[in-house]
């Protein structure tokens, strides 16, 4: 839409628009209101204002003003068009009304996508990323306004100012005949706000207001040593600024608009909250809860003989300060919390930067551009612990007597060395950092415009540049070995092997050892960069053939079509320093991959307005793709159809294929061959014996994998449960995890995707205002590409009872049946895979219900409802031919991740004085209730029994109330009050959070607001 003039009613094309939260292509009159009362107004009565990047948008600037937007998910330009597929949307207001300050606060709040929580997460490298139905990243597709935001692995929404949204539009389900090939589980559009004049400051300060109450964690945490705080606490500050700018020149043919926006946030610890004293574990079905204790995080150091009458027994240096050991177990100083200095806040800080400018050069031809520039800063800090299998000499003068005979036996006092592994945290203050810093830009492009009457066109394009410097801390191997060697005297102690002036002896045989001089001398900081770049262009031509009479003769408008064509390529490099190199291994690598597109699009509306026939429409679409990556052609398409009885019921279906070929990280994932030993995390072979650290020593049991299992991966009978078979490699004591792992080697080819979607749409007459919709989604992805760790072959093979599809994930040695092997010699046998590969299928399917209804007040006001809920019957998949299908809605744990309630909604009331100087918004926020598999009674998913679990086996339903007050104190002054989570609920409590939700806040931070009650204070201030 070209600024400064009206439009006579407009279908948005390219871009999916969306006015209101409601499932149909939606009129939304426009009305002249100051801005303190467009701040103040309800969705379907505040100015819309279109969007100048919108795909294929021309105007006719002598049309009347009738300025209305029509929302239908397709490239076509048509009124009065009623969408074929549901679409969602969250409009500024709704965004104001949750005080969000990034995107991800934004779409969480969404049935339809899988929420994320990237703020939450230690492990987190700052980006936040989308995904539809729980699909995965990779298959939706991202755009701002209309045009694609950059490469499917480098894209952060972060760059995106909540208070620069005029809303966030959602099509979910099948997109990709319209879209793009990777549009399988559908696109999400962010409208940003551009058409402004004058100066506006934009302001939003929220911090957590939460009362720590005693939970089953804190008693727990207590009795291991570690704290757990009680009573009211304000923490996790989080700021947004946005400054924004715009101007109209040569009567409003060029127009001009920049932003600056400045976001920081506050950290906020696990040791902050009382449900987070420590790691929750439950070690078994039903056991008793326990804190988990890890042994390398012991701050007074924990040594394991790897030879002699003390191998592989845990000794602690006693906390007492006398240079004994005791047996490392729960107490304070012997085992501290590993995860005391995990932010359940990431602290962050982030400066985005852009600018929209649009030019018309004739009557019907406009220019347009745009540029974001972005900058975040953020980090995760992870325990400073010195740790390693080294040779420390026995007449260390560091050690005692009694510590050198434990660990030397009669060579205690000699030259000798003997083997230990090291596990020594250098004090819970001096945790060392993993910094990440993303930077990047996104630059648009094109020229649009309109040929006669039947005609527009849009030819334009995006360079995209995400930037990714990523600086760990780490151990340098060769500094520890020369630092634990020690000779000299326990007073003067020196560095016995290395002539290093900068080398500092380590006293690792003493507890509390926090000694700066030799952290600094320990850890190294290599950094490695990677960078990702999109070049995207696009060429997009509609036209209305009923201009040249092509029309139905029962109806009233012709047919339209949409002709396009697409190139893009993706760029991968990454590089690291020689400090990374030498401490973390890898390789440098460059990706590319080129992709050549073209598409059509047809509508024809068979019937308007005729007895028994209000609508009776079909709609086509059809798109060829060519990856560089794969020597085969590609097409999706999909058939449309609408049908309205009456202008009070419409009835629509969609059928959608698509094609998604891997990504350029995905090809990389799937051929680079790495391997790592100990990379499989506690696992051990299953087929070993299971080890017990006692009091006495350490005993066997036998093993957790059955016979028949063990055999099914190769493995003899008269091998089962020897101790030859457990993975120590010689490098850690029997017992501890050290298989080696093989990432990559496996072939990724296209997957191929199929939805169908069937909505009713209700919008009586007779009840003004009231619009109903419910829709039915299917989508099933036959050959799945996806990552899978190793855990997806042990835990498959063990619980399919022998299946050869997961069972030849674990590749053994010949005749000794192992799985390790020397990483350095690039081993055919004797490891486990994991990788990116294609699996058998994906699967989801449910429906949607949304609504929307307006109470007028008359002089009083008016009070709106929005509804949009979501009933998921499937989401799983099936791994293999032979396996059955795996449905995890509703469940979690045993490999269902998705963590999806069956049932959740959000509901949303409010008022607004007839003037629009006040309004109050309350909000309802539901989650169903989520089930433990080992109680799903369904062998699929791990469930034997559906009272296999006691305890800690259901999450119940969670019911969230937001409430904000906006006050339009005049056209210059507004001022924003917002609490969400009101009643300040707690997040219910869920042992061994990490194997659930990849967080160490034993909790499940993606779904419910586990920091507490969120107060808000917003303002926005205009020049």
């Amino acid at each position: 839409m070209n600024f400064g003039h009206s439009v006579s009613r407009i279908a948005l094309v390219g871009s999916l628009v969306f006015s209101a939260t409601t499932a149909f292509a939606q009129d939304v009159p426009a009305q002249a209101v100051t801005p303190a009362q467009a701040a103040a107004s309800t969705p379907a009565e505040a100015k819309v204002e279109a969007d100048a990047t919108t795909a294929t948008t021309a105007v006719d600037r002598d049309t009347p003003k009738d300025d209305t937007i029509v929302v239908t998910g397709s490239r076509i330009q048509r009124p009065n068009m009623t969408s074929a597929a549901p679409i969602t949307s969250v409009t500024a207001q709704d965004i104001r009304a949750q005080a969000a300050v990034n995107v991800e606060d934004v779409l969480n709040r969404l049935p339809q996508i899988a929420p994320d929580s990237q703020q939450t997460y230690n492990d987190s490298d700052g980006r936040q990323r989308i995904k539809l139905r729980s699909l995965g990243f990779e298959r939706t597709l991202v755009l701002i306004d209309g045009k694609r935001l950059g490469t499917q692995n480098g894209q952060d929404v972060g760059i995106i100012p909540p208070s620069l949204l005029e809303r966030v539009d959602v099509l979910t389900g099948g997109a990709s005949s319209v879209y793009g090939s990777d549009a399988v589980a559908g696109v999400v559009n962010f409208v940003l706000k551009k058409d402004f004049e004058g100066i506006q400051l934009d302001g939003n300060y929220n911090f957590y207001n939460h009362n720590n109450k005693d939970t089953v964690v804190s008693s727990l945490a207590r009795s291991s040593g570690f704290s757990s705080p009680r009573g009211l606490t304000n923490d996790g500050g989080r700021a947004d600024v946005t400054l924004t700018a715009g101007k109209k020149l040569f009567d409003g043919a060029l127009r001009i608009n920049g932003f600056v926006n400045y976001k920081h946030t506050d950290e906020v610890l696990l040791s902050a909250r009382s449900n987070s004293g420590c790691y929750l574990t439950q070690t078994s079905l039903n056991a008793p809860l326990s804190c988990g204790l890890t042994p390398s995080s012991s701050t007074s150091g924990l040594i394991t003989p790897l030879s002699g009458a003390n191998a592989n027994a845990q000794l602690v240096n006693n906390p007492n300060g006398t240079r004994t050991f005791v047996p490392f177990g729960p107490g304070a100083g012997n085992a501290s919390n590993y995860f005391s200095n995990y932010a359940y806040q990431r602290p962050s800080e982030r400066v985005n930067a852009g600018g929209f400018v649009s030019l018309d050069i004739a009557p019907d031809a406009e220019l347009y551009a745009s540029g974001i520039w972005f900058r975040d800063k953020s980090y995760n800090n992870y325990p400073a612990i010195a740790g390693g299998s080294v040779q420390v000499n026995c007449n260390n003068p560091f050690l005692s007597t009694s510590q050198a005979t434990a660990i030397c036996g009669a060579a205690a006092g000699t030259v000798a060395t003997a083997p230990i592994d090291l596990r020594y945290r250098l004090g819970e203050g001096n945790d060392q950092p993993d910094a990440y810093l993303n930077t990047g830009v996104r630059l648009t492009g094109g020229v649009r415009g309109k040929v006669g009457s039947a005609w527009t066109y849009d030819v334009g394009g995006v360079y995209a540049r995400n930037h990714q410097d990523y600086t760990p801390s780490f151990v340098n191997a060769t500094n520890l070995r020369n630092s634990i060697n020690v000779g000299g005297t326990r007073a003067a102690p020196t560095c016995a092997t290395t002539t290093d002036p900068a080398c500092v002896p380590f006293d690792a045989f003493s507890a509390g050892n926090t000694n700066p001089a030799l952290i600094d001398y320990l850890y190294d900081q290599g950094t490695s960069a990677t960078t990702g770049t999109l070049y995207d262009v696009q060429a997009n031509v509609t036209g209305d053939l009923g201009k040249y009479g092509i029309t139905s003769p029962f109806a009233e408008q012709g047919v339209a079509i949409a002709l396009g064509t697409e190139y893009r390529k993706d760029t991968l490099k990454s590089t690291a320093d020689s400090v990374y190199r030498a401490g973390l291994g890898g390789t440098d690598s460059y990706l590319k991959q080129d992709v050549w597109e073209a598409n059509v699009e047809v509508q024809a509306p068979l019937v308007e307005h005729k007895r028994f026939a209000d609508l009776l429409q079909v709609n086509g679409g059809y798109r060829v793709s060519k990856y560089s990556s794969n020597p085969s052609t590609f097409n999706t398409w999909k058939v449309e159809g609408i049908y309205a009885p009456v202008s009070d019921l419409t009835f629509r279906a969609s059928f959608n294929k698509a094609q998604r070929a891997p990504t350029v990280t995905e090809i990389r994932q799937a051929t680079n061959v790495d391997f790592a030993s100990g990379g499989a995390g506690t696992f051990n072979d299953f087929c070993a014996p299971t080890v017990v650290n006692g009091a006495n020593g350490v005993t066997y049991g036998a093993p957790i994998a059955s016979r028949e299992v063990c055999r099914a991966t190769g493995l003899s009978d008269a091998l089962y449960g020897s101790q030859t078979l457990l993975c120590s490699n010689g490098t850690t004591p029997n017992g501890s995890a050290a298989c080696t792992v093989r990432s990559g080697g496996y072939t990724a080819d296209p997957e191929t995707a199929y939805t169908q979607t069937y909505g009713l749409i209700v919008k009586p007459r007779f009840v003004k205002g009231l619009v109903f919709s419910v829709d039915r989604y299917q989508i099933k992805i036959n050959d799945s590409l996806g990552y899978n760790d190793f855990s997806y072959y042990t835990d498959g093979c063990q619980r399919s009872n022998g299946d050869a599809f997961f069972c030849q994930g674990i590749v053994r040695n010949p005749g000794t049946g192992t799985l390790y092997s020397t990483a350095g010699s690039n081993p055919t046998t004797g490891f486990i895979r994991q990788g990116t590969t294609n699996y058998y299928t994906s699967i989801a399917r449910g429906y949607d219900f949304q609504a929307q209804y307006t109470l007028d007040l008359a002089s009083a006001g008016k009070i709106d409802w929005n509804f949009n809920g979501s009933l998921t019957t499937f989401a799983g998949g099936q791994d293999s031919p032979v396996q059955p299908e795996r449905n995890c809605a509703g469940y979690y744990g045993n490999g269902c991740g998705q963590l999806i309630p069956k049932w959740s909604h959000g509901l949303r009331a409010t008022y607004t004085t007839l003037d629009r100087g006040f309004s109050a918004s309350f909000n309802w926020r539901y989650v169903g209730s989520l089930t433990n598999a080992d109680n799903s009674g369904d062998p699929a998913i791990g469930g034997t029994d559906a009272r296999a679990r006691t305890s800690y086996y259901r999450v119940s339903p969670k019911s969230y109330f937001d409430l904000a007050l906006n006050f339009a104190i005049d056209k210059q002054f507004s001022l924003r009050l917002i609490a969400n989570n009101l009643l300040d609920k707690s997040a219910p409590i869920v042992p061994d959070s990490y194997n659930v939700a990849l967080a160490r806040t034993n909790t499940i931070p993606q779904r419910y607001d586990s920091l507490g009650r969120n107060l808000a204070v917003g303002a926005t201030v205009r020049f």
